[in-house]
């Protein structure tokens, strides 16, 4: 039976929505399987989350729902099927969602209809844990900018090349068929000091319910992914190598001193310092000048 450990894993590579209750904007996420669900949401200033079982959905249903008999996975099915419409922004006029701060939480309801009867149900959601925001927000969006920078660094290197190239052709006598394509050679500082000037202000002036676009929602699947397939390497390494045998830990307390050769070993291999994180960060940017392109009169 997947656990809620599995659950809230299954939950990382989904992408955050923007979903609107009343007045209110949050960004939200939620996973469902036959064995309970794990819903996660924010408004920017607090994040709730509720993970339940099958167990505690069957009976929160019976509570809810007196009149309806469902088996659970069918219950939980049926919940995914409501849910879906909301996260991907389109309207059912058939289902009503409404959210209520409690204390010290938050609470979603839920109005539908389920085989010709009315359907209730609420998500009760509690503060979630520091560890969780930093795995499902605070890490993914950290490594979102190092790679939207990463990428603008390319594009503004071949942006370089590209210049290059149509200068190449215009001391070789090429025109231009149509004046209005004329572009003027790429400037990055003041590229980048527009930006700020005019650009930032309005990305900056967008509602908080549109944080997550499409392409966004995408770039972040891709680096939670990332992020999953690092972890269930580093937990196969930790099975493989196992606990460390007893005699390594309490035979010798303390290290044995290095013998000559190893001092010798340690200092030759000494004068290269490691690389930093920073260092090891930075995008490699080429070196060699960009080859200059072959004119068309020549």
């Amino acid at each position: 039976m997947e656990g809620s450990e599995e659950l809230e894993s299954s939950l990382l590579t989904k992408p955050w929505a923007s979903v609107c209750f009343g007045e209110s904007a949050f960004l939200a996420k939620v996973c469902f399987r036959d064995t309970g669900y794990i819903l996660l949401i924010s408004d920017l200033s607090s994040v709730w989350y509720e993970s339940a079982d099958a167990e505690a959905v069957g009976q929160r249903s019976k509570e809810l729902n007196k009149r309806l008999t469902v088996h659970v996975s069918s219950f939980l099915h049926h919940l995914c099927d409501l849910m879906s419409p909301l996260l991907a922004g389109q309207s059912d006029t058939a289902t009503s969602f409404s959210c209520h701060h409690t204390a010290g939480g938050l609470s979603l309801h839920v109005k539908s209809t389920l085989s010709g009867l009315p359907f209730y149900w609420k998500f009760h959601c509690c503060p979630a844990p520091v560890e969780m925001v930093s795995r499902h927000l605070v890490r993914p969006l950290i490594r979102m900018s190092l790679a939207l920078q990463y990428q603008v660094q390319e594009l503004t290197f071949l942006l370089l090349q590209k210049d290059a190239e149509i200068e190449d052709y215009r001391e070789n006598g090429a025109t231009l068929s149509r004046d209005r394509l004329r572009t003027e050679p790429f400037q990055e500082e003041m590229f980048q000091q527009n930006f700020m000037a005019e650009s930032l202000p309005q990305i900056c002036g967008v509602a908080e319910g549109q944080a997550f676009a499409s392409a966004l929602q995408q770039l972040y699947a891709a680096v939670t992914q990332q992020e999953a397939k690092q972890s269930r390497k580093r937990q196969r390494s930790e099975d493989t190598e196992g606990p460390t045998p007893a005699a390594e830990t309490t035979g010798h307390p303390h290290p044995p001193p290095p013998s000559q050769e190893d001092e010798t070993a340690s200092s030759s291999e000494g004068t290269t310092p490691a690389s930093s994180p920073a260092q090891k960060l930075r995008l490699p940017v080429s070196k060699a000048k960009p080859k200059k392109a072959k004119g068309l009169f020549s």
